[in-house]
């Protein structure tokens, strides 16, 4: 066995008392809600920092589709991350030198457990999956992408939120020299996004730390963003940070820059026009070859389908509600 002496140590792998005291904190919680979690007082780090690092022990996920995933320099290079800027070539560009870590979120509101949590305590005690998931803007494009990712509803569950919590809120980092595009005042910083406590407890949505079976790139939202497949694509917060439960519907940053044009459930929905343009239809970036940018404009149409296709899992969380109105 091989026993380190003090000098050999990096700081790196030197545990602080808070961070210690949080992950036993988060374990025992994982406990109560009958999670399984390694044992130890030391959990392994299973994120790699380094850029394009392979992610070990992925598992294939049932409610992956069977479309052909765009290419990795589509994924990649053609985003939206208003944090970098607004152009779709800008987060690739400024989000280079972006430090995702050391990283923690923060866990607030009505619920039993909180406190602030590393990074790897979030995803260590869960089973990392491949889910290859199409990804639907407003713009009317879409692209299909194999994310790496947890089950929020496995996250949410362990933070055990009180009856009274209806929504769990999420917020991005606030880091205006790092985040260039949070300079501008296209949006209120910090980003802020929300979902139900039905919706994120659906099996579908997932924190995403990864995608390609690589380490998540800083331009898609490194180290943890959200990924709600059935929704329009400013739903999926990335950088985030902050994880809030309430009673109240939030106001989000789409919703506080133009609410006429952004509802806060944001459910793909071919019979709700945006303002500008239709949501009837969409293209598929590198449908036609090609790729990227040439490809939004010279890809064919297809019609949007209600739900973004996952209707069968999502639909019935919307009984009753009007999704004109509510859009």
């Amino acid at each position: 066995m091989l026993i380190k002496k003090p000098v050999d140590i990096r700081p790196s792998e030197i545990t602080s008392k808070e961070s210690y005291f949080n992950r036993r904190k988060f374990m025992q919680a994982a406990a109560l809600a009958g999670g399984s979690i390694v044992a130890g007082d030391a959990l392994p780090a299973i994120i790699p920092n380094e850029k394009r690092a392979k992610l070990e022990g992925i598992v294939p996920s049932e409610f992956s589709t069977d479309e052909t995933p765009n290419s990795y320099d589509d994924v990649t290079t053609y985003n939206n991350y208003y944090e970098f800027g607004l152009r779709k070539d800008d987060p690739f560009r400024n989000s280079q030198e972006f430090k995702p870590r050391p990283w923690s979120i923060e866990v607030t509101g009505d619920a039993e457990v909180t406190g602030s949590f590393a990074l790897e305590d979030f995803v260590n005690s869960q089973t990392l999956e491949e889910r290859i998931y199409r990804l639907r803007c407003v713009e009317a494009w879409s692209m299909v992408i194999p994310w790496v990712g947890i089950s929020l509803a496995d996250v949410v569950k362990r933070f055990k939120p009180l009856s009274k919590a209806k929504y769990v809120v999420f917020e991005t980092l606030l880091d205006r020299d790092q985040m260039p595009g949070q300079r501008s005042r296209s949006l209120r910083w910090p980003y802020v996004e929300g979902l139900t406590i039905a919706e994120a407890t659906n099996p579908l949505p997932i924190l995403a730390v990864g995608v390609f079976g690589e380490v998540l790139p800083n331009q898609n939202g490194a180290p943890l963003r959200l990924i709600v497949p059935w929704k329009y694509g400013f739903k999926s917060i990335k950088g985030i940070v902050r994880m809030h439960f309430t009673d109240k519907q939030p106001r989000t940053s789409w919703d506080l820059a133009a609410s006429h044009e952004y509802g806060f459930y944001a459910n793909v929905n071919p019979n709700v026009d945006h303002p500008r343009w239709s949501q009837a239809r969409e293209r598929r970036i590198g449908a036609d070859q090609g790729g990227g940018f040439q490809s939004l404009f010279s890809a064919s149409k297809q019609d949007t389908v209600m739900f973004n296709g996952y209707g069968e899992h999502v639909a019935h969380l919307y009984d009753g509600l009007d999704l004109k109105k509510n859009f």
